[in-house]
């Protein structure tokens, strides 16, 4: 049984306990909450060693890193280093977006090593093993995919079942078109049969594998915009429109779902992105890309993102997928997983904070009190990045003519340091 099934039956999984205890959720409201489809459990019953992770907005905001081989960079043992980085800077999840040679033995090795739920995108294998300069994906290929997937331990995929015929038009107007490389394929194969999206018409084909397997639909959005440009237009939202659909069929099957979600976003505009989605897919888990706020800083997407992303998870998100520097460019290597999960990590903690979810802010006041301590490792230890946050006090450290540095830093030096200042004025006050 699927957990939402079990949690319709009022049975309080494994995966639930654990959920609610390090989350501090009554475990009855999480047993709730995945009853009736506002927050999910992503647990393929064959990843046994992947750690349960609720995503929800009772929870606390979750992080995404892709990760994943191209055609033309990277390897098995890059994307292992890879996920490795991710994890260990706090990636909450991870999804194996390879394309190319291996990529089932890729991901049995993401698998294996990842303690975290591991999502994919079916159609890249499809397209994969199929033959020519462009070639056509097949569905029936697609379904058998999407089943050894799952068979495989896959916990969530992507799946862009919401992008339909009529909506092509409509994209065809805009600046950049179709950016979501899933749905591109999904309609150029539409457009080149002159028929529905299959993947649309055979849902219940592919609610029947998931539930099998208790797989967790990402409902991909496969019309999100690329630029700013083409942000909340009809393409955007004729799609959504299906995506709430399709949650409803979801939850008739009890299969868990979430709902992917832009993309390129103005930032005046996030707000009501993140209202209309949870109103129209019924408070189904939004998981968002960014949103990139402007389209100039290529190089920098792993900020310009972090910014939308700070204002997604304070309005509506409950999962957000990372940016990195490379986006726009290339794949990212090492360095760069690790400052997109990072830049990610601070954007979900700020949305937290921003929404006053309880116990958010506890370890900002922690921090507080060990910087007004001049408590360094204190400081180090509650750093969401503590080696590079070590790194650079030891670099100040190494680098001033000053034997000591405990009580200020090389900022202002101990003769301008504020907080050293206003220590000696609370002392006097004392003695008011």
């Amino acid at each position: 049984m699927t957990q939402m099934e079990y949690a319709r039956k009022g049975v309080a999984t494994e995966a639930m306990k654990i959920v609610a205890s390090e989350e501090n959720v009554p475990l009855d409201t999480v047993v709730a909450a995945v009853a009736e489809g506002t927050a999910v459990i992503p647990l393929n019953i064959h990843h046994t060693n992947c750690h349960p992770i609720g995503v929800g907005r009772i929870f606390k905001t979750k992080v995404n890193a892709n990760l994943g081989r191209s055609v033309t960079h990277s390897g098995r043992g890059d994307e292992l280093d890879k996920l490795n980085v991710a994890i260990k800077a706090g990636a909450d999840f991870v999804m194996d977006l390879s394309v190319g040679d291996d990529i089932k033995a890729i991901r049995q090795g993401m698998l294996n090593a990842s303690s975290k739920p591991l999502g994919t995108v079916p159609v890249y294998e499809t397209i994969s093993r199929l033959k020519g300069d462009i070639p056509q994906m097949d569905p029936s290929l697609l379904l058998q995919v999407i089943k050894e997937q799952a068979e495989q331990g896959v916990d969530f995929m992507t799946l862009h079942a919401g992008l339909l015929l009529n909506h092509i038009p409509l994209a065809m107007k805009r600046k950049m078109g179709i950016v979501s490389r899933g749905g591109a394929i999904m309609a150029e194969w539409m457009m080149e049969n002159k028929s529905e999206n299959p993947l649309y018409t055979k849902w219940d084909e592919v609610l029947d594998i998931l539930s099998e397997h208790d797989v967790t639909v990402s409902l991909g959005d496969g019309l999100r915009p690329g630029c700013l440009a083409d942000a909340s237009d009809a393409a955007q939202f004729g799609e959504l429109e299906v995506l709430g659909e399709l949650v409803e069929r979801c939850r008739k099957r009890s299969v868990q779902v979430m709902v992917e979600g832009p993309g390129h976003v103005p930032f005046n505009q996030i707000k009501m992105n993140m209202e209309r989605e949870q109103q129209i897919c019924k408070g189904a888990p939004f998981y968002v890309l960014g949103p990139v706020v402007t389209d100039i800083a290529p190089g920098y997407d792993h900020i310009t993102s972090a910014i939308g992303a700070t204002a997604a998870a304070t309005y509506g998100a409950s999962l957000l997928c990372y940016v990195t520097a490379a986006e726009h460019l290339g794949l990212p290597d090492a360095r760069e997983v690790h400052e997109g999960v990072i830049s990610y990590k601070i954007a979900a903690h700020a949305g937290d904070v921003a929404r006053d979810l309880p116990g958010a802010r506890v370890r900002d006041d922690e921090m507080s009190d060990a910087r007004a301590a001049f408590d360094w490792e204190k400081q180090f230890s509650l750093a969401l990045d503590p080696e590079t946050a070590k790194t650079r006090w030891l670099k100040t450290r190494n680098n001033t003519d000053e034997a000591h540095c405990e009580d200020h830093c090389s900022m202002c030096g101990k003769e301008f340091c504020a907080v050293r200042t206003s220590r000696r004025i609370k002392n006097m006050s004392k003695k008011l």
